[in-house]
């Protein structure tokens, strides 16, 4: 009897470490016909959805996630970042109005300074201080073990990513990367990625085929050494992980912070046909717990993009139609995020 439990709770140990349960969905506000705030949380509870990002401290939203045990990453805004990092009381004002008065009712994970920051503008600069002033404060109030701090990047600031081995961080991006891998070297915490194969497509479709981009190819695309690539979402993010070895960062992990596909708005490619086959296949790969070619053997902790069309999302037509979920909260596709 005893073997038999210890077997089990080495099963159950890992299921937990190959990333079971690793999928969770963004929560953007930028519709006016959105369901309420209470509403949204409860579609999260009635489709087993256990993680979330937002990307700001909405208090409505914030209210309605305590007690629910849904993991949250929330962002300091791009708006907010040089406030925190040179105003001698803003991080400790963040934190105290953000997160103190909300844990540990609310379940935060991740604070990420940030989304897309371009590196040639004018707040980048501050992005890793203020990373360093949040942490300090989370530090203070004896969370930094259970929040982490990042950042969230596009996948832009890596070139010669064919092969992925390749990876490097741009000269351009170097300046501003290099103190952040250094931090969260220092303290154990991820980097957050925003990957799109969609973009990547749509950028280059007479070199990347359609089937490599939606996870549906049967065969090897790319040979890279000793590695084969069957999809491009692990190319991207092995990519990655090559560029953060070249900077010292080895031992640092990706989080996918975004990723998605639109279901309309740029036709053949944005289609719901293409969006419901990148959506099915993504969770299925990130939960298998086969990690990528470079990094086998683990779950990829990922958050899809997004859980309802927004309606007054800026940018091309298709940023309005990334939803899982059309307004009156009926599913666009058949997905299982269990």
């Amino acid at each position: 009897m005893t073997t038999i439990l210890l077997l089990l709770g080495l099963f159950l140990l890992g299921l937990r470490l190959t990333g079971v349960q690793s999928i969770g969905v963004c929560y953007g506000l930028n519709g006016n016909n959105l369901p309420s705030k209470q509403d949204v949380i409860n579609l999260y509870k009635r489709n087993g959805i256990q993680r979330m990002r937002i990307y700001g401290p909405d208090p409505e939203v914030l209210n309605a996630l305590k007690g629910t045990n849904i993991e949250l990453l929330v962002d300091v805004p791009n708006e907010s970042i040089q406030d925190v990092a040179t105003n001698p009381s803003a991080a400790a004002n963040w934190v105290q109005n953000n997160i103190k008065k909300y844990s540990p009712a609310v379940k935060f994970r991740y604070i990420s300074v940030g989304n897309e920051v371009p590196v040639g503008s004018a707040v980048a600069r501050y992005v890793g201080p203020a990373m360093e002033k949040i942490q300090k404060t989370i530090a203070s109030a004896g969370l930094q073990n259970q929040i982490k701090v990042s950042t969230s990047i596009l996948t832009g600031l890596v070139t010669n990513s064919y092969p992925p081995s390749h990876g490097s961080f741009s000269n351009e991006a170097k300046p501003f990367i290099k103190p952040i891998i250094n931090f969260l070297v220092q303290n154990n915490a991820p980097l957050l990625v925003n990957v799109y194969p969609y973009f990547s497509y749509i950028g280059s479709r007479n070199t990347i085929p359609l089937d490599y981009a939606l996870f549906t190819s049967q065969k090897t695309v790319v040979q890279d050494g000793k590695l084969g690539y069957q999809n491009l979402f692990d190319a991207m993010l092995d990519g990655h992980y090559s560029a953060l070895e070249k900077e010292g960062g080895s031992k640092v992990n990706i989080v996918v912070s975004e990723t998605g596909w639109p279901s309309d708005g740029n036709p053949p490619a944005a289609s719901s046909a293409n969006a419901g086959t990148y959506y099915k296949n993504v969770i299925r790969h990130v939960m298998s717990g086969k990690g990528t070619p470079k990094k086998p053997g683990g779950g990829i902790e990922t958050y899809l993009f997004a859980m309802f069309d927004e309606n007054q999302k800026r940018g091309e037509e298709t940023e309005k139609h990334f939803g899982l979920f059309y307004p009156n909260q009926q599913p666009k596709y058949g997905i299982s995020f269990k």
